[in-house]
């Protein structure tokens, strides 16, 4: 079992580092795939640390690590950190704003590479305590749909070493700075994307009698789709099915030929998954015929859903309560966001966190993806702190 009091002396020790790191990350953004600089920081971070096997370019631009313990060969756990940045204008008045235009560090993912960066030194200081490695795996493009997880795992990331558990963390702009909240099982959903074009029959406002209203058969189907998830998913089961984008014509008094029409799947079970799939092409196409329009659907998934390991999960819940204490250890919500951290829990057992980032006293109060989001950067020796042990707790157990 870690002691907790010398590692977070030590974490607070590193943590002015790792503010530094963080904000140079802030300041130099890079969106998906595009993360050459970051990858270079990370490169020479983990070179100076004494990091072994370092690898770069994976998938474009990811890099892994190894840090292999000294008491004896034992298990190999994975750290994940994803490093891209979103198209975003950034709206903040810091000394570390964005320096890229329309690029920001909008989600956190510049604190979860600090974090991964500081944890690295943590554990390379404690390397001859260490009972088997540490793979550190710095992902791009988490933000960039097919996302950066699968070209990873792909490229072999989860072999050479064999890894045997993996975790990875979040920052919380939900929860209070220095929380950690942990949940078995699903943490977030399953994310999935659906087109419907519809081809009518356009003419004059004016003579409707004449023509195929392709909005009118898009309405319908928008009302007829809110059925789906109150009459045809189980009550229990947690599903969302939205409407997103809605577009035809041009004119005021013109039927339009066609229409277009998108939106996004969110669900937790893979019956439930696959049910509204076969459901929303079944019941649009359905519904065109009914009015003499052509309706074309395309569904694509997505990220899937993210499902902590219940072993995993409290390896993590015990670490926090060495590390932020049994009042600041909560079990998570599950939320109906999604993350492609959930295909390395696909492959390997694991657990994925969050940790508390808001500060309401400071202002930063801002949520995800908005142009005036900013952390309190104390959430990073949680962070840190938390996953230094249940990594060791987890290579001391097996």
């Amino acid at each position: 079992m870690v002691v907790a009091a010398p590692l977070l002396n030590d974490i607070d020790e590193i943590m002015p580092g790792v503010i530094a790191d963080r904000r140079h990350l802030h300041e130099h953004p890079e969106l998906g795939f595009q993360e050459h600089e970051t990858a270079k920081l990370v490169t020479e971070r983990l070179q100076s640390l004494g990091v072994e096997d370092i690898r770069i370019g994976i998938n474009q631009t990811g890099v892994t690590g190894l840090i292999r313990g000294g008491a004896g060969a034992g298990k190999t756990v994975l750290v994940r950190a994803d490093m891209d940045a979103l198209p975003i204008v950034e709206e903040n008045a810091v000394d570390y704003k964005s320096q890229n235009d329309g690029v920001m560090h909008a989600c956190g993912h510049d604190a979860h590479t600090a974090m991964l960066l500081g944890l690295a030194r943590v554990l390379t200081d404690r390397k001859a305590e260490l009972r088997g490695t540490v793979k550190l795996l710095f992902q791009p493009a988490e933000e960039l749909p097919p996302g950066g997880a699968i070209g990873m795992i792909e490229a072999g990331v989860l072999n050479d070493p064999p890894v045997d558990a993996v975790f990875g963390l979040h920052v919380s702009q939900e929860n209070p700075v220095g929380q950690i909240h942990v949940v078995a099982g699903p943490a977030l959903a399953a994310a999935d994307r659906f087109a419907i074009h519809i081809q009518a029959k356009g003419g004059h406002g004016a003579a409707p009698h004449e023509c195929v209203d392709p909005i009118a058969v898009g309405a319908q189907i928008v009302s007829a789709l809110q059925t789906l998830v109150s009459r045809e998913v189980d009550p229990v089961q947690p599903a969302v099915v939205s409407v997103c984008t809605f577009h035809a014509g041009n004119a005021f008094n013109v039927i339009p030929d066609t229409a277009d029409m998108g939106g996004t799947v969110r669900t937790f079970a893979p019956e439930v998954r696959d049910l509204l799939e076969e459901r929303i092409g079944t019941l649009t196409t359905g519904i065109g015929a009914a009015m003499r329009a052509e309706v074309e659907v395309t569904y694509t998934r997505g990220y899937s859903a993210t499902v902590n390991d219940a072993a995993m999960t409290e390896l993590v819940r015990e670490a926090a309560r060495q590390t932020v204490g049994e009042d600041r250890l909560h079990v998570a919500t599950p939320q109906m966001g999604a993350e492609d951290f959930s295909y390395f829990l696909l492959e390997r057992p694991g657990c994925f966190f969050f940790v508390g980032s808001k500060n309401d006293d400071r202002g930063l109060i801002w949520g995800h993806h908005h142009p005036r989001f900013d952390i309190d950067e104390e959430c990073m020796s949680a962070g840190i702190g938390t996953m230094a042990t249940t990594v060791m707790n987890y290579l001391d157990q097996h």
